[in-house]
């Protein structure tokens, strides 16, 4: 349970990942009519059962309310924010600027990310950025706490994205790697429900030892429908959904209620594949979704 009562410690995202067995986050939707109230109000569908929620920075290239405004009306009623900040549409000043204002509102961890191009239809078209890659922002991230110029020296456990896939016996993630050297502290990998790839991949991280020097979170999904499986598919290229999964949501007679008993049955898997430290949940649709398919597997905060 992320509420805390007035003048406790707020228990974080950081202090979970080390202490749990499996921790578990979740994310919500930001957009641009997303006001304080439903900040708050989507905050507190989530909060008994998650150990952090997931602020996404103009997800899929889509404009929303910046994450670190959200971040601080988290804050402000108990709740651990990990904010992401993108590096498309920002300059090193800019991305600066906001990593500082993160420091000085409590922020306590960062998911860094390159960011998602911006959907065709959207004018007059803002120019991509990209003065700094991400693999740059996480060593930025992780050594501004030496800056003696910083009152609020920031102290952030950071973490990168990855894309797990089916690799060949001789693979090196180099670039998962390039970000662990930079500081990355934890990687969150994109949905995949996929169990089999899943273990397939961690294998190779385990046996490189990465996860000894960082902490592997997976994501996954509550699909609601066939519709929203197929749609993520072909629109989401980083997503990987069964058929399997999408053959049991046409047939279902619930599909709200498969899906849930989907994700819970992936989150169950998960929680037995060596290296995977949690999860973070994400819904298709109703956000109440989330807290009863962690609910069902069983690994509440």
């Amino acid at each position: 349970m992320l509420q805390h009562n007035a003048g406790n410690h707020l228990k974080t995202f950081k202090e979970a990942i080390g202490t749990r067995d499996f921790a578990v986050t979740a994310e919500f939707y930001l957009r641009p009519e997303t006001d304080a109230e439903s900040i708050r109000e989507q905050a507190g569908v989530l909060a008994d059962d998650v150990d952090g929620i997931l602020l996404t920075d103009n997800q899929f290239g889509h404009l929303h309310l910046c994450t670190v405004a959200a971040a601080s009306l988290l804050i402000g009623i108990g709740i651990d924010p990990i904010v992401q900040l993108g590096c498309r549409n920002r300059n090193r000043i800019s991305l600066l600027s906001d990593l500082m204002g993160a420091a000085a509102i409590g922020v306590t961890s960062l998911l860094l990310v390159r960011g998602a191009r911006v959907p065709d239809g959207f004018e007059p078209r803002p120019k991509a950025v990209l003065d700094v890659t991400a693999t740059e922002l996480i060593r930025i991230a992780t050594t501004m706490k030496a800056d003696e110029r910083l009152k609020s020296l920031p102290d952030f456990f950071v973490g990168g994205m990855v894309t797990p896939h089916g690799a060949k016996p001789n693979w090196v993630p180099r670039k998962l790697q390039e970000k662990i050297e930079a500081g990355a502290q934890f990687i969150q990998m994109h949905i995949c429900m996929d169990i089999d790839l899943l273990r397939g991949y961690m294998k190779h991280l385990v046996a490189g030892k990465l996860i000894r020097r960082v902490s592997v979170m997976a994501s996954v999904a509550v699909i609601e429908s066939a519709e929203d499986a197929k749609w993520l598919r072909e629109n989401r290229p980083n997503v990987m959904i069964p058929n399997a999964i999408v053959e049991r949501l046409e047939g279902a007679e619930d599909p709200q209620n498969e899906g849930i008993k989907i994700c819970a049955e992936v989150l169950r898997e998960l929680a037995t594949i060596p290296g995977i430290a949690g999860a973070n949940v994400i819904a298709t649709r109703d956000l109440a979704t989330i807290p009863a398919a962690i609910r069902m597997a069983g690994i509440s905060s």
